[in-house]
């Protein structure tokens, strides 16, 4: 029978509410692990991939090009590996990126859409069919499933993001005087039925650094790690994040920095 997106996502939510039902009878990591366990060969991000990878291929732009002359740090058009090592300083910007900002560079300068254009639409609305970007993320980042976060700090640049990354997550800011160890720098704590990832634990941090971008089951849609950080921001009612800015390119450097040594397997499953 032929997979949709659709049927899918049906069966991912009905393993989430056999989830719910667990969790009213046992732990609710328990009950968690349980619906993780039913979705992990079956994922419905599997489908942004293939999306992904027909996207990268495909002529697009008003340039009539593909996006395999793109270099993610390994030279045009290498994958495998690259987004383990992001982000990082690349020298055509001069820039440290990460892998969506570097999808923005490669979309305008070799296809030649309007950065403005990609932003706008680079997050997509819950229920849709998702966005290219997301799509192109998690087609780019699969292909170095199996290998291991290895983002290194040999850059003065990279130097200067990870700092600056270690800095804005402990820092308490905003009405509600919350900064990210407020949520996430102790174990054993949770919102509602969502466990909190205990992010200064090397294990757990390991565990966020290989697992996105995700498919969000509450969403049906695959997520990327600047959705997650401006979601972040968005809970502790902080100012809107740019999509792609410093602050959210440092945050993911010191965070994937931390996370060296997990090993990447995309999508990840998320609630």
């Amino acid at each position: 029978m032929r997979r949709t997106r659709e049927g899918i996502a049906a069966a991912a939510i009905a393993c989430v509410a056999f989830c719910g039902t667990a969790l009213a009878q046992s732990k609710a990591d328990d009950g968690l692990a349980v619906g993780r366990q039913m979705l992990a060969e079956d994922n419905p991000g599997e489908l942004w991939i293939d999306q992904g990878k027909k996207l990268f291929y495909e002529k697009r732009g008003p340039k009539n090009a593909s996006l395999e002359q793109c270099d993610f740090g390994l030279g045009p058009g290498k994958l495998e590996g690259a987004s383990a090592q992001l982000p990082r300083y690349f020298p055509d910007t001069d820039k440290v990126q990460d892998l969506e900002s570097r999808l923005l560079t490669c979309m305008v300068q070799l296809q030649g859409f309007k950065r403005e254009d990609i932003v706008k639409t680079a997050i997509s609305p819950a229920g849709s069919r998702g966005s290219d970007v997301e799509a192109l993320a998690i087609y780019i980042t699969s292909r170095s499933n199996g290998m291991t976060m290895n983002v290194r700090l040999a850059h003065p640049k990279e130097r200067e993001m990870y700092k600056a990354g270690e800095y804005l997550f402990h820092r308490r800011s905003g009405q509600t005087d919350f900064a990210c160890v407020t949520c996430h720098g102790e174990p054993d704590k949770r919102i509602r039925l969502q466990d909190l990832v205990h992010m200064t634990d090397k294990k757990q941090i390991q565990e966020v650094v290989s697992t996105w971008p995700a498919y969000r089951g509450a969403h049906y849609v695959v997520r990327t790690m600047q959705w997650r950080l401006y979601d972040c921001f968005w809970q502790m009612r902080l100012p809107e994040l740019e999509y792609a800015s410093d602050v959210s390119i440092a945050l993911t450097t010191y965070l994937h920095y931390q996370g060296n040594g997990a090993v990447i397997r995309v999508p990840g499953f998320k609630r």
